[in-house]
């Protein structure tokens, strides 16, 4: 059925949008935004629950553009409908310097942006996430508070992409019904055809993960809105829409084809293009008639918002008061009380216990105070010891549970709890190996650039791990995560600094990574201190405070430091050890309390097992540095670290070498 002149008109808005602001830029990929128009417009303006005028609103749907190089799409439909943060100055600047429409979507610089997408299959992965928290907490507030949807828009690319069936078939599993996917079926990539790369049956790939599919003609507004509104109507599968398109619809010599996906029309077929959609008007031009449909449309949730908050006013007090601390991020009042109470015990008790147990010691504590974490492992709870018991599984049949059970998907996890996150009301923490970080790398940088509170657990964190050999040994790993803008690594040394380390990933605005020992590790904390001085990333742990030997150390490695105290005093060298569970904290100090802890010594050493770069900065030219120059073995842990030379009697030896 042919689309109606007003649905043609409406859709056509955005793509003279895309391709007016891509052809400014000279950059960027129109072809996505004016294939999938149609279904954008039907989207935006008869089935989705938003209202621009709050657009934060909690019980609003979120949209998931994973395709994000067709960020006009995104940026076209927030102008029309009339987000204040997206302008038509804005859609002027697209990918420029300090503008709110960069390349790809940007959580933080626009509202009705609820992701960063831009590496394929990251939006549908975070969608998972989105869907288990709306789940979750329906299963707690109720679904007068909590009734919404995750919309994706997904592309070709994205369905390529390893991730998107780790999601899949954890979407599935869980039976997510209030997650949608729109998979812009149009048979093109950078390259050329998919049929050059691919022959993946999708329809019978997300049907064998569990999936509603349905197949329409994405340029037929009629049958988008049916699709779309059949798929709300599902009871306990997620919907895969495969929707056939056209990239570049319109252009009439670039059309489905590659030539349209990833460069500007150019002059001459910007032209006829809107010569043959029938766009007569200036560019960054909306008529009247067309902009105030939209803008119309805009407000169809204003109702749905209004008797939403007539709701939460009638709501019980505590569970109204509840549900707004969640959602705001804030921490119960007596969280400060509850750490230092438990702290003042670990220091009375002195319990020597590989940091992984330290961990699982400290979550026992805080998800009792804590109901809106939520854990979980990627296969591995009996070794990352995520799993308390307040957190029962978050299955298919009990949303209510606190713990996900995220198979052997590493990426997904990371992934996922960045939905999770970005949706609110929750605290997620997912745990695997420290050398399986290369699996979720990407999700964990993208926690980073949009700065979520997603807590990553990674025991193993050393060859420590003993006879699991090199392929699980991590060497690189500490440097290279440090190496992330934006991300806080904590080693812990004992107990009680894994517990402060505790304290200050739940309390940050950014994501955390907590290198844990599989091997006990002693007791070294063990008087009452003031504060965390975990917070301030280092800090002298033992020995003398105006020493003529510093030692660096962090995690399982801070009691080699300390027994090589004894071992310098007896050769007249004085010595002090600084612990130092969080470089990025450290180095964000004022330089006078980093010159306290470093002071002025004739020596410098650094021991971690690990490999030397993170370490550089803090050594200096002559700085000695007591670790890792290879890959491990397979062997017990103590051997290892004698084969290695990772001992007290090696930190002596570089501290004599100084002198």
């Amino acid at each position: 059925m042919p689309n109606s002149q007003q649905a043609n008109e409406m859709a056509n808005a955005i793509r003279s949008l895309a391709m007016d602001a891509v052809e400014k830029a000279n950059s960027g990929h129109p072809g996505l935004p004016m294939g999938v128009a149609d279904i954008a417009t039907v989207l935006f303006t008869k089935v989705m629950k938003f209202d621009p005028a709050d657009p934060w609103w909690a019980d609003r749907d979120r949209f998931i553009l994973s395709a994000g190089h067709g960020s006009m799409l995104l940026y076209a439909s927030l102008y029309l409908l009339g987000y204040e943060d997206m302008t038509i100055d804005q859609i002027k600047q697209f990918r420029q310097l300090g503008s709110k429409t960069a390349g790809h979507p940007e959580y933080h610089f626009a509202a009705g942006i609820e992701t960063t997408t831009g590496p394929l299959g990251q939006g549908i992965a975070n969608s998972v996430g989105f869907a288990v928290a709306e789940a979750k907490l329906a299963a707690e507030f109720g679904s007068d508070l909590v009734d919404h949807h995750t919309w994706v828009i997904a592309g070709d690319g994205c369905l390529m992409e390893g991730v998107s069936q780790e999601a899949i078939s954890l979407a599935g599993h869980l039976k997510l019904n209030k997650l949608v996917v729109i998979w812009d079926n149009n048979n093109i990539t950078i390259d050329g055809r998919v049929s050059n790369a691919d022959s993946t049956d999708q329809i019978a790939r997300f049907k064998a993960c569990g999936w509603n599919t349905i197949e329409i003609d994405g340029l037929d507004q009629a049958q988008v809105e049916k699709a779309l509104n059949d798929a709300k109507k599902s009871k306990d599968k997620p919907t895969l829409i495969a929707a056939k398109t056209i990239i570049g619809f319109g252009a009439p010599t670039k059309a489905d084809s590659h030539g349209v996906h990833g460069s500007p029309l150019g002059a001459a077929e910007l032209a006829g293009a809107k010569q043959k959609l029938g766009i007569d008007y200036p560019a960054f031009e909306i008529p009247s008639h067309t902009l105030n449909a939209w803008r119309a449309a805009g407000t169809r949730s204003e109702n749905a918002r209004s008797d939403w908050e007539g709701r939460l006013a009638a709501a019980k007090p505590e569970l109204r008061a509840e549900f707004e601390r969640r959602i705001a991020g804030q921490l119960p009042a007596n969280w400060n009380e509850t750490i230092e109470t438990y702290k003042a015990k670990l220091v009375a008790d002195k319990p020597k216990v590989a940091t992984r147990k330290s961990s699982q010691m400290a979550l026992e504590v805080i998800n009792k105070i804590l109901p809106e974490t939520i854990g979980g492992s990627a296969d591995l709870t009996g070794s990352n010891l995520t799993n308390t018991p307040e957190t029962l599984p978050f299955t298919a049949q009990d949303h209510t549970g606190r713990y996900m059970r995220y198979g052997i998907r590493e990426h997904e996890m990371a992934a996922a709890m960045n939905g999770i996150a970005l949706h609110k009301g929750l605290i997620p923490y997912g745990g695997t190996f420290l050398v399986f970080t290369d699996y979720a790398r990407p999700a964990i940088r993208l926690s980073a650039i949009m700065s979520q509170k997603v807590i990553y657990v990674m025991t193993h964190d050393s060859i420590g791990l003993g006879e699991d050999g090199p392929t699980h040994q991590p060497v690189e790993h500490l440097s290279t995560l440090r190496a992330i803008p934006n991300l806080l690594v904590f080693r812990p040394a004992d107990a009680v600094e894994t517990l402060e380390c505790w304290q200050l990933a739940i309390e940050a605005e950014q994501p955390s990574i907590l290198a844990l020992s599989r091997q006990n590790l002693p007791a070294l904390r063990t008087e009452t201190v003031a504060g965390n001085p975990s917070a301030k990333g280092a800090y002298v742990i033992a020995g003398d405070k105006d020493a003529d030997a510093v030692i660096f150390a962090t995690g399982s490695e801070v009691s080699i430091a300390v027994q090589s105290l004894e071992l310098l005093k007896a050769q007249g060298i004085t010595a002090k050890v600084v612990s130092v569970p969080s470089m990025e904290l450290f180095n964000a100090q004022s330089q006078e309390y980093r010159d306290s802890v470093i002071g002025k010594p004739k020596a410098k050493v650094a021991i971690e097992a690990g490999i030397e770069m993170s370490w550089l900065k803090l050594l200096g030219d002559k700085g000695r540095f007591i670790g890792m120059h290879s890959f491990g073995a397979s062997a017990p842990a103590d051997q290892l670290y004698e084969h290695f030379g990772i001992t007290a009697k090696a930190i002596v030896e570089a501290v004599m070498a100084q002198l």
